[in-house]
C-alpha cells in the first residue's frame, strides 16, 4: 500500500511506524506532537479507536501512545493519528507461524540432487545444487496439490518471466490483499490458466458513483514491477468507461503466452485517499510439441519455498534439465540468431544482467553456472588480483566467506548487498591479511540469500549467495482415533526441527485458527486441538511439512441415550397453554417434533426449546388446528416418543368481520342490522344488553334474534340516544364468551362556541374557539372561518382547506377598521351551522423599531441613551418606550423603566461597576411592544479617565464685546471624564450669582447674564479640573453703550461765513474709544438741525458756506462703537453771519413731505458659508418714518437666540450668524415695516462642513435636518 501523503506542515515530530508483531503478543506505537497537551484521535480502519482493555490509549504532554494487547490476525489493519489537519497512516502486521506454500494453497516438497554434470556425476562445487527433471514430470499446476503430487513447472517458475525482476513473496500479496481498505473494486482479476502461445485476458471493474475522477490503475508483476513499462507486442493494457452504469473497465491482454509469463500479478486502484489491491495467478501450460532448445528458454528457475524473511526475491534452485534431458526434436532448428555465449564471455561480469534481460533469459543463477564451466580468457583487473567466484552456497545456520585478492592494497575498498553498503557489525566481519580482503557472514539465514559487490576503486566484481534451507520432515506419525460426541479430542505429531511450520488438513481442505479447531506447538511436537468434538468433526486430517505428510483418520460416535421422562397425553382447552416435556440423559442432544407425521418449525404459536436434558414444545393458545398426535425424534438415534394432544370448544363469538374495536357506525336515521357469528358445542345461550338493560326479541325499535349459527341486533331509525356499548353474552357447558360492541350514531356537529380575538396586529388578528360541545359522534375534520366588517352584512370565507387546528390567523384587513369573525365545525358527514360572531375588534399594528439608539454617556453605575422615533408609528399612536438592558453573559433582560417614558433620551442607573451590558428598546403602544432596536456591542460600565480640555470658541479668544443691557450668553464645551469639575471666576474672584447665572453639564458650561452692565466688564477665568489635572481659558468681556456728550463747545472766531469752533472730549466714553464726532447746526429763526459732519475725528472744525445774514447755533455729538450719544452738547452763544450794507431777506418756503413706503435698495445675495466660521447677510432699506427690521430663518422669526446678532446703521441692515453649522443653512429674509406699508428681501445660505453624523446627534439636531445634510461629502469635524 502506497504510503499515505504527508502535508507540509504537519503538527507531528516523531510518527508512528508500521511494527511486525507475533501473534497474542503487544504492539505499542509512539506518536509526538509539536505541541503540549494537543488533542490526537486514534483510528482503526478509519473508525475512531476508543480506549478499552484490547486497546491502550495514553497522553502525557506532547508524547502520545496506543497498545494493542493480545494481537490477533484480525488486528492486521491499517491504523492512523490525527491531531488537528495532520493524519499519519500505519499498519500493524501480525506474524503467525512461517508458511512454506504460496497462495491458492500450493504445496511443495522441494528436492535436493546433487547437481549433474555433463557426464552424470556428482559435483560438489560450491555454487549449490540443482534438481534434475525427471521425464515424467507433470507439466500442469493445479490449485491444490495432495499427497505425492508435484506443481508445474509454469507454477514453480514465477520468477522465469520478463516482467519478474522482484516478485514478492506469497505471503506478503496475501496480507496486502487481504488488509482492510477502502472496497473500490465490484469486479476483481481471476485466476487463469493458458496454453503456451494462446491468449488470455484480465479484467477489474471500478464503479465511479462516488469518484469525480478517473481512478489511477496500474498493473504489477511480482512485487514491483510496473507492466505499463513492458507494454508492446506480447501485453497490452487497456481501459474504458460506460457512461450509463458508471463503471471503469480496465483489461490487461496477454498476447502469445510464453511459459515464462506464468506467476503472480497484482492490480492496484487508488484514487485520492482511497486504494485497493489485489492478486491473480497465471499458469502457463506447455504445448504438446517439444521446444527447440537454445540458451534463452534452457536456464528456467524453480521457485524454493517462500519463508517469511528479506532476500527471498531471487531464492530458488537453477533448473539444467532442459539442456540434459533427451527430447524429440523437430525436423529442422534453426540456431539463434545472435550468439548469446559469445556476448557473455566478451562481458563485464556487471552487464550480465543486462543481456540476460536483453535476451529473455531469467536464470541468471544457471546462466552464471553454465557460464563458469567455459574457459575463456578473463581480462586482467588493475585492482584486483583475485576477483569473487560467479556464485556461493550455505546452508542455512552456516557461515560463508567471500575473499578477493588485491593488486594495490592502498586502494579503498568496500562491500555491498543488494547494491546497498555493508557496514561491520556482530554478523559481518572484515579482515586483512595482506592484499587479501574477507568478509565473513555469520550464520546465514535466508535473507542473505542476495547478490553481493565489492568496489575497489573504479572496478567492482560481483557474486551471487545461495542459502539452503533444509526441508522439515516428520518424525512422529498422527495416529487413527475414535472418540465421542462432546469429548475432547488431540491429534499430535513431531517433526524434526523446532517451532517448524506445519499446516494441518480436513479431508484435503486447509484447517484455520478457529473456536472449533485450535494448535498449539512445543519444541518439535505440534497439536491439533478439536475443543468438543460432535459427528461432524469425523474425516481424515493429516498434516504437512516441506519434508514430508502424515495422516489419520477421526471417528466421532454418539453416546447411549435414556429417556428420563417420556411424554403423556394431554387435553387442553382452546385458548389456553399446551406443554409437552420430555426429558434425556444426555443434554448436547438435539431432535426434531412432528405432528401427524409433520415437521414442526417454531413460530409465536408453537416455541421449541431445548435446555440442558430437557426438551419442551409449548402451544401458547390451543385451537382446533392443534389436535393431533405429536411425536419427537432424538437427533442421531432411532427412538421416538409420541403424546396426543386434544381440545374441548367453548362457546365463541367470532367478531373477525369487524375491526379490532368493535365499533359500528351508522348515520342518524338509517337501519342497521349486525349479525355476529356465534361457534360452540352445545348450541349456547345468546344475550344481547345495553348498560344494565337486555335487549328482548319482542322489541319494536330495537330488538335482538337468534339463529343457529349466528346473531342479530337490528335498530330501525337509528337516533342520537342509540349510541352506547352493547354487550353480548353466550354460554354452554363447556364455558362462556362475550364481547362489548359500541355502536354509534352519527350526525352534523353542534356550531361552535363564539370564537375569541386573543391578538391583533397592523393587518392580522389571532382568534380561538372551543370545538363543539357536540361534535355528531364523528371526529371533527376541521373548521371554516367567515369575517366581514361590522358595518357590512357580506361574511368572507378565509380558508378553502380545513383548518385543522383550533386557533386562526385572519390577514389583509385594513388597519383601524373593526371587524367580526364566525366559526362553522365539519365532519364527515357535513358542516354545522354558524356559530355567534366574535366581539368586535380593530387591526393595530405596534410601531416599526426606534431609530439610531447611540450611547450618550456612561459613569460608574449609570448609562445614557439617546434614540429617535420610529419610522412607522401607524393608526395605534405610540405610547412610550421601555427600556431593557441584560449583563454580558446571561440571557435575562431586565427592564429598567417599570413606566413606560415618552422622551428620548433615558439612563439606567444602578449599574454593577465594570459589568458589560447589552441594551435595547422598544416602542410600546396599545398594540403591544415593538421589535427591539439594540446596541451591536456591549458597553462598558465604567467611567474612562480623560484629561479636561477647554474647547474655547474662536469668538471668545478675542475680546467679547456686547451693549449694555444685552444678554450675556457664553457656551463653552469641554472634554473630560469622569464628569469635571467647573469653576469660574471673575478678575480672581468668584462670581456675584445674583446677576450671573452659571449653569453646568457634563460636556459644557454656560455663563449667562440677562441684561449686561458696564460692571459685568472684565477677565473671567473658566478652571476645568478633573482630579488632579486642570485645565483653565480666560475670556475678556467687554459691556460698551453710547457715550456721553462733549464736555463744552465754544465758537472761537467768526469770519466771513465761517466759523471756528472747539470742543473737550466726553467725561464718559461709554467703556469703548471715541471713533469721531457728528457736527450740527440751526439757524436761529427755525431751530432745524442738520448735520454738518459726521465721524470727525478732532476736537475743533470749521464750519464753512454759511448764509450771510443768519445766526446759527451749534452742537455735537460723541460716537464710539455703539453709535452717536443720546444727548448733544449746544453752543452757548450764536454766531451772526454779517456783511455791512447788506440786509438779507430769506425766501419763503413750503415744507416737503419726506414720508416714504419702506423699500430695499440692496437686497440679499445667495450665500455659501464655512462651518465654524461666522456669516453676515446685509442689505439696505430706506424709508421714513424709520422702518422696523425684523429677520426671519425659513418665515420664522429669529428672536432671542445668542447664536445671532442683527445691526441696523443708516439703512444698511446686517444679520451675523455666530460659528453656524450645516443644520443654519435656509431661506433667511429680512422685513421692513413702516405706519405707510413693508418690504421683504430674501435670499438662500448654505452651510458646507461642519460636524459628523454622531456630533448632530448628540447634539439633539432634528433627525429631518441630519437627512438633508448626511449624505454631503464636506460634512467635517470642526477644528
Amino acid at each position: 500500500m502506497p504510503e499515505p501523503l504527508k502535508k507540509a506542515a504537519s503538527a507531528f515530530t516523531k510518527k508512528p511506524k508500521t511494527l511486525e508483531v507475533t501473534a497474542g503478543s503487544s504492539a505499542k506505537f509512539v506518536a509526538e506532537t509539536g505541541k503540549a497537551d494537543a488533542k490526537v484521535k486514534w483510528q482503526r480502519d478509519g473508525k475512531d479507536i476508543q480506549a478499552s482493555d484490547k486497546y491502550v490509549i495514553k497522553s502525557e504532554s506532547v508524547h502520545h501512545t496506543l497498545t494493542v494487547n493480545s494481537a490477533t490476525k484480525e488486528d492486521e489493519v491499517v491504523y492512523a493519528v490525527i491531531s488537528g489537519t495532520s493524519k499519519v497512516k500505519f499498519e500493524l502486521k501480525v506474524k503467525q507461524e512461517e508458511r512454506k506454500e504460496t497462495t491458492g494453497a500450493r504445496t511443495e516438497t522441494p528436492a535436493a540432487p546433487a547437481e549433474q554434470k555433463e557426464d552424470g556425476s556428482a559435483n560438489s562445487a560450491e555454487h549449490g545444487l540443482v534438481a534434475e527433471k525427471g521425464e515424467d514430470e507433470p507439466t500442469k499446476a493445479t490449485s491444490s496439490m495432495t499427497g505425492d503430487e508435484k506443481p508445474s513447472d509454469s507454477a514453480l517458475a514465477r520468477k522465469d518471466s520478463v516482467w519478474s525482476c522482484g516478485e514478492a513473496a506469497t505471503e506478503e500479496l496475501a496480507k496486502l490483499d487481504d488488509s482492510t481498505r477502502s472496497t473500490l473494486f465490484i469486479e476483481k482479476p481471476q485466476n487463469g490458466t493458458v496454453t503456451v502461445g494462446e491468449d488470455i485476458s484480465f479484467v477489474a471493474k471500478i464503479e465511479a458513483k462516488d469518484l469525480l475522477r478517473k481512478p489511477n490503475c496500474k498493473w504489477f508483476k511480482g512485487k514491483w514491477l510496473d507492466l505499463a513499462s513492458k507494454a508492446g507486442k506480447h501485453l497490452q493494457l487497456k481501459e474504458s468507461f460506460d457512461r450509463n452504469t458508471r463503471i471503469h473497465t480496465f483489461e490487461m491482454h496477454i498476447i502469445k503466452a510464453k511459459e515464462n509469463y506464468a506467476g503472480n500479478y497484482r492490480c492496484e486502484v487508488t484514487w485520492k485517499d482511497k486504494f485497493d489491491s489485489c492478486t491473480f495467478d497465471l499458469e502457463v501450460i506447455e504445448a504438446p510439441e517439444v521446444q527447440q532448445i537454445d540458451i534463452r528458454t534452457a536456464f528456467k528457475r524453480r521457485a524454493a519455498p517462500v519463508s517469511g524473511g528479506e532476500g527471498q526475491d531471487d531464492a530458488g534452485e537453477l533448473d539444467f534439465s532442459g539442456l540434459l534431458k533427451h527430447r524429440e526434436m523437430k525436423e529442422e532448428s534453426t540456431e539463434p540468431a545472435v550468439d548469446v555465449w559469445e556476448l557473455l564471455k566478451n562481458a563485464q561480469p556487471h552487464e550480465y544482467e543486462k543481456i540476460a534481460f536483453e535476451y529473455g533469459i531469467t536464470d541468471l543463477r544457471g546462466l552464471l553456472k553454465r557460464l563458469k564451466k567455459i574457459k575463456r580468457e578473463e581480462k586482467k583487473s588493475a585492482a584486483f588480483a583475485k576477483i569473487l567466484e560467479p556464485g556461493y552456497q550455505v546452508e542455512k545456520g552456516d557461515k560463508i566467506r567471500f575473499v578477493v585478492d588485491l593488486a594495490d592494497p592502498t586502494v579503498d575498498l568496500k562491500w555491498y548487498r543488494n547494491g546497498q553498503e555493508i557496514r561491520p557489525g556482530p554478523k559481518y566481519i572484515f579482515e586483512h591479511k595482506g592484499t587479501l580482503r574477507m568478509l565473513t557472514i555469520k550464520n546465514c539465514t535466508m535473507a542473505d540469500d542476495a547478490a553481493y559487490e565489492v568496489s575497489a576503486g573504479n572496478e567492482k566484481c560481483a557474486t551471487e549467495l545461495f542459502v539452503k534451507e533444509p526441508p522439515v520432515l516428520i518424525t512422529r506419525e498422527l495416529e487413527n482415533r475414535n472418540e465421542l460426541v462432546g469429548e475432547r479430542v488431540e491429534l499430535e505429531c513431531e517433526v524434526s526441527e523446532d517451532d517448524a511450520q506445519v499446516k494441518w488438513f480436513k479431508n484435503g481442505i486447509e484447517l484455520g485458527a478457529s473456536p472449533k479447531h485450535r494448535f498449539r506447538t512445543e519444541g518439535k511436537k505440534h497439536w491439533l486441538i478439536i475443543p468438543e468434538a460432535s459427528k461432524a468433526d469425523s474425516g481424515t486430517y493429516s498434516v504437512k511439512t516441506t519434508g514430508g505428510q502424515s495422516s489419520a483418520v477421526l471417528k466421532v460416535e454418539m453416546k447411549p441415550l435414556k429417556i428420563l421422562q417420556d411424554l403423556t397425553d394431554q387435553v387442553v382447552r382452546a385458548g389456553q397453554q399446551a406443554v409437552l416435556e420430555c426429558e434425556l440423559s444426555e443434554a448436547n442432544v438435539g431432535g426434531k417434533w412432528y405432528k401427524n407425521g409433520q415437521l414442526i418449525y417454531p413460530s409465536e404459536h408453537i416455541k421449541i426449546t431445548h435446555r440442558k436434558k430437557v426438551h419442551k414444545l409449548v402451544v401458547e393458545k390451543m385451537g382446533l388446528d392443534d389436535d393431533g398426535d405429536y411425536t419427537f425424534i432424538p437427533d442421531g438415534y432411532s427412538m421416538q416418543l409420541g403424546a396426543k394432544l386434544r381440545m374441548i370448544d367453548p362457546p365463541k363469538l367470532h367478531l373477525d368481520h369487524l375491526a379490532k374495536t368493535p365499533e359500528i357506525v351508522v348515520v342518524a336515521g338509517n337501519k342497521l342490522r349486525l349479525d355476529i357469528p356465534v361457534t360452540g358445542e352445545p348450541m349456547p345461550k345468546i344475550v344481547w344488553m345495553k348498560g344494565e338493560k337486555a335487549i328482548l326479541e319482542t322489541g319494536s325499535r330495537v330488538r335482538a334474534e337468534s339463529f343457529t349459527d349466528h346473531t342479530s341486533l337490528v335498530i330501525d331509525l337509528a337516533e342520537k340516544d342509540d349510541s352506547g356499548p352493547y354487550k353480548i353474552m353466550v354460554q354452554n357447558e363447556a364455558g362462556e364468551d362475550s364481547a362489548q360492541l359500541k355502536i354509534k350514531v352519527v350526525d352534523v356537529p353542534d356550531p361552535p362556541a363564539p370564537p375569541i380575538v386573543t391578538e391583533v396586529g397592523g393587518d392580522w388578528c389571532s382568534m380561538t374557539w372551543n370545538v363543539p360541545d357536540y361534535d355528531g359522534s364523528s371526529p371533527i375534520l376541521g373548521y371554516i372561518i367567515e369575517r366581514k366588517k361590522k358595518q357590512s352584512s357580506r361574511w368572507m370565507r378565509l380558508n378553502f382547506e380545513l383548518c385543522k387546528e383550533i386557533t386562526f390567523e385572519p390577514k389583509n384587513m385594513i388597519e383601524g377598521v373593526p371587524y367580526e369573525v364566525r366559526v362553522f365545525a365539519v365532519n364527515a358527514i357535513g358542516m354545522s351551522k354558524p356559530s355567534e360572531p366574535s366581539k368586535a375588534f380593530v387591526p393595530l399594528a405596534p410601531t416599526s423599531e426606534p431609530t439610531l439608539l447611540a450611547c450618550d454617556g456612561v459613569t460608574d453605575n449609570s448609562i445614557s441613551l439617546k434614540w429617535r422615533p420610529p419610522e412607522r408609528i401607524g393608526a395605534a399612536g405610540l405610547d412610550g418606550y421601555r427600556i431593557e438592558y441584560c449583563l454580558e453573559g446571561t440571557n435575562e433582560w431586565i427592564v429598567s423603566n417599570p413606566e413606560l417614558t415618552d422622551k428620548t433620551k433615558y439612563t439606567i442607573n444602578g449599574l454593577p461597576t465594570g459589568e458589560k451590558i447589552f441594551v435595547r428598546v422598544k416602542a410600546v403602544n396599545v398594540a403591544g411592544e415593538s421589535p427591539p432596536v439594540c446596541m451591536t456591542t456591549a458597553i462598558l460600565v465604567k467611567e474612562v479617565v480623560e484629561p479636561p480640555k477647554i474647547r474655547l470658541p474662536r469668538q471668545l479668544k478675542q475680546t467679547y464685546i456686547l451693549r449694555v443691557g444685552e444678554p450675556l450668553n457664553l457656551l463653552i464645551p469641554f472634554q473630560g471624564k469622569p464628569r469635571p469639575k467647573v469653576t469660574w471666576t471673575k478678575d480672581g474672584a468668584p462670581l456675584d450669582l445674583s446677576t450671573i447665572n452659571v449653569r453646568n453639564t457634563e460636556s459644557d458650561t454656560v455663563l449667562f447674564i440677562r441684561k449686561a452692565e458696564r460692571k459685568n466688564s472684565g477677565h473671567y477665568e473658566l478652571t476645568v479640573q478633573v482630579e488632579k489635572l486642570v485645565d483653565k481659558a480666560t475670556i475678556i468681556v467687554q459691556v460698551v453703550e453710547k457715550p456721553g456728550p462733549p464736555m463744552m463747545v465754544k465758537i472761537v472766531d467768526i469770519w466771513d461765513t465761517n466759523v471756528a469752533l472747539e470742543w473737550t472730549p466726553p467725561n464718559d466714553d461709554g467703556n469703548a474709544n471715541i471713533t469721531g464726532y457728528t457736527i450740527q447746526k440751526a439757524d436761529k429763526k427755525t431751530m432745524d438741525w442738520y448735520t454738518v459732519a459726521e465721524h470727525y475725528h478732532r476736537t475743533n472744525c470749521v464750519i464753512p458756506e454759511l448764509i450771510i445774514g443768519n445766526e446759527y447755533y451749534f452742537r455735537i455729538f460723541s460716537e464710539n462703537m455703539c453709535g452717536l450719544s443720546d444727548d448733544a452738547t449746544i453752543t452757548k452763544n450764536s454766531a451772526m453771519i454779517q456783511k455791512d450794507g447788506l440786509i438779507l431777506k430769506p425766501p419763503k418756503y413750503n415744507d416737503f413731505d419726506f414720508e416714504e413706503v419702506p423699500k430695499f435698495t440692496h437686497p440679499l445675495v445667495n450665500t455659501v458659508a464655512v462651518a465654524g466660521y461666522n456669516a453676515t447677510l446685509n442689505c439696505s432699506v430706506r424709508g421714513n418714518p424709520k422702518p422696523k427690521i425684523c429677520w426671519m430663518k425659513n418665515k420664522i422669526i429669529i428672536e432671542n437666540d445668542p447664536r445671532y446678532r442683527m445691526f441696523s446703521n443708516q439703512g444698511v441692515c446686517t444679520l451675523e450668524i455666530r460659528k453656524p453649522s450645516p443644520f443654519d443653512g435656509g431661506v433667511y429674509s429680512c422685513r421692513a415695516v413702516n405706519a405707510l406699508g413693508e418690504d421683504e428681501v430674501e435670499c438662500k445660505m448654505e452651510v458646507k462642513g461642519g460636524f459628523s453624523f454622531q456630533e448632530l446627534l448628540m447634539r439633539g439636531v432634528p433627525l429631518n435636518i441630519i437627512d438633508s445634510y448626511r449624505d454631503s461629502k464636506n460634512i467635517l469635524p470642526p477644528k
